[in-house]
């Protein structure tokens, strides 16, 4: 066992019913649920492999392993390369309204973490150059950066911006927020346009969010204006499923 593996209490599995019509497998997978949810279990914490807990537990590694994915599927736990089985940190839970990651992060006490990919000036594509309502090939800033949650990677978030933000540091961008630092300026956003939907990981997104290389990520797209009506922000941000929900509040007619 690794010096960080988590060792449940002893009773936690003492009642296992071995002889009755409950699946063995939704008896492991319910109580470490509950262990989980409790913090008996805390976020961080990793399980020893699924033939050690089998050993211990004496049930077969096909009954582990079923019980350790469906705690998977729930988001509960994640499986890493390198790592093994951990529990999740703490999923970001995003109301769907006009805030940064970075403040979202910050409201929940979470400590955000920024890695600055790309910082640079580039043509502005057809796509771009419409979104913030410039010719194309116009040059305009853009950004790539990998967002974190006390150390774990959560999302990449990729943004252009007009030529006049050229000046916008990467230290700025290390240290704080995109939409703090455009409201340092004077500038405030006042309504976007936003898309969200879901694909498969590509490029280099399932390295840098730490998953399956083709594995699901959630997707986000926005086009951010000020008071004016003017164009200030285009981006196109995608997330970790695991580690990451958006939520709403519908209201009828």
């Amino acid at each position: 066992m690794a010096a960080d593996d988590v060792v449940w209490p002893d009773e936690l599995f003492t009642d296992l019913d071995r002889t009755g019509p409950v699946p063995l497998y939704f008896q492991v997978s319910s109580r470490l649920e509950a262990a989980i949810r409790s913090g008996e279990i805390p976020p961080g914490a990793r399980l020893e492999n699924e033939i050690a807990i089998g050993h211990r537990l004496g049930l077969s590694r096909p009954t582990v392993r079923r019980a350790i994915q469906e705690l998977v599927d729930k988001g509960l736990l994640v499986r890493r390369r390198g790592i093994g089985t951990q529990v999740v940190q703490g999923q970001v839970t995003r109301q769907v309204e006009l805030t940064s990651l970075y403040e979202d992060l910050q409201s929940s006490h979470q400590e955000p973490g920024t890695k600055v990919l790309a910082h640079e000036m580039r043509p502005a594509a057809e796509d771009v150059a419409q979104a913030l309502g410039v010719a194309p090939g116009t040059d305009v800033v853009y950004l790539r950066r990998q967002r974190s949650t006390d150390g774990v990677p959560v999302a990449l978030l990729e943004n252009y911006l007009p030529p006049e933000f050229s000046d916008i540091t990467t230290e700025q961008l290390e240290a704080r927020g995109l939409y703090q630092i455009l409201r340092a300026r004077g500038v405030t956003i006042r309504i976007a346009n936003q898309k969200i939907g879901a694909r498969r990981a590509h490029g280099d997104e399932g390295e840098l969010l730490d998953i399956d290389r083709t594995g699901p990520v959630l997707t986000m797209e926005r086009v951010a204006f000020d008071g004016s009506g003017r164009a200030i922000e285009f981006g196109h941000h995608c997330y970790r499923p695991d580690m990451y929900k958006f939520e709403t509040t519908l209201v009828a007619k």
